[in-house]
């Protein structure tokens, strides 16, 4: 009898050890993204690289690198098979990431895929921002040189049948936050009031290059502020 205390004691130790033990080799729950993840959409005959300044100042401001996507697709290809691919990018994304929600930060001709995506692909549901770099918003003339080369540059010449259709109605379609950052001596844009979007937070940045709207950090840090 006196034994069967000690063997109580013996039996609770062995218990607490397998406990501890138990929890100590439990596997960490997935931590989520500090900040949504940020989607790029260049424009025409650009790639990912294009990004590749603001990624790093993201970076540095940051942002892991898992939190920074930007991918390259046919910009000659019709903005509507772009806007699809996009929509995959962005499940893609959210599934690799865990976030709920992406922040869309495009170039030029990027704007019109993107906007596609939001308004007709169910993108308002994943887009936590919106934001427009020198946004070939409602089209450019500059696009008649190109348009009967390219299927994309035809949708982005003022005046097309896609642009009526995208900017018909709300252009700031759901619950999503648009701003477009555009330069008063683009020569890519004509006119350069093209880039505004009736709803959005519009900022004239001054006087910046089409092709360095993507790459200049003064727009840079707006951006980050914005959506941050």
């Amino acid at each position: 009898m006196q034994r069967t205390p000690r063997r109580i004691a013996t039996g609770l130790t062995a218990l607490a050890t397998t406990l501890l033990l138990s929890l100590s080799l439990s596997p960490t729950p997935a931590q989520a993204a500090t900040h949504n993840p940020v989607v790029f959409v260049h424009g025409l005959s650009s790639s990912a690289s294009s990004w590749d300044d603001w990624a790093g100042y993201f970076r540095t401001d940051g942002y892991s690198a898992g939190e920074l996507d930007a991918w390259s697709f046919d910009w000659a290809q019709s903005n509507v098979t772009t806007a699809q691919q996009l929509a995959t990018e962005i499940r893609n994304v959210l599934s690799r990431t865990g976030a709920s929600k992406v922040d869309l930060v495009v170039h030029s001709m990027g704007t019109l895929s993107a906007r596609y995506y939001l308004r007709n692909l169910g993108g308002t549901s994943y887009v936590d921002d919106f934001v427009s770099t020198a946004g070939v918003n409602h089209g450019t003339s500059t696009a008649s040189w190109c348009a009967w080369l390219y299927t994309s540059c035809a949708e982005m010449n003022t005046g097309s049948s896609f642009l009526t259709s995208l900017n018909s109605g709300d252009e700031t379609p759901g619950s999503v936050s648009y701003a477009s950052y555009w330069s008063n001596c683009d020569d890519a844009l004509t006119p350069d009031t093209t880039a505004i979007l009736s709803g959005a937070t519009n900022v004239e940045v001054g006087c910046v290059s089409h092709t360095d709207m993507n790459n200049d950090h003064g727009v840079y840090e707006q951006v980050r502020d914005f959506i941050g």
